[in-house]
């Protein structure tokens, strides 16, 4: 027993065909277009799990001082999480991604 020559190869953008505005028209590209979504929403998903080990091994070395040295892990923690998850889609925009950045004003 030996390993297969190659992995499977998915196509990583979305499907050419597909039509927000009539999804119904092309089943098998809306098909395609539901598994892209899942796809992308499964590897924020394991990004985020990543990052979280990250940010407790940081805090489990650093001790006393994890505010200053692990603040720069915890606001990736954090951004990476906004919107990720499975029940997040029927909530506004505003709340799906990163918080905006504080403008400075002149």
């Amino acid at each position: 027993m030996g390993r297969k020559k190659g992995l499977p190869e998915f196509e990583e953008t979305a499907p050419d065909g597909f039509d927000p505005a009539n999804p119904y028209k092309d089943p098998v590209a809306m098909v395609e277009m539901r598994e892209h979504i899942v796809r992308e929403k499964w590897i924020q998903i394991e990004k985020a799990k990543i990052l979280r080990e990250k940010v407790k091994w940081c805090y489990r070395v650093e001790g006393v001082n994890h505010y200053q040295k692990c603040r720069h892990l915890v606001q990736n923690y954090l951004d990476s999480t906004r919107g990720v998850g499975w029940g997040k889609d029927h909530r506004p925009v505003s709340l799906h991604g990163p918080k905006p950045e504080a403008v400075e004003a002149e």
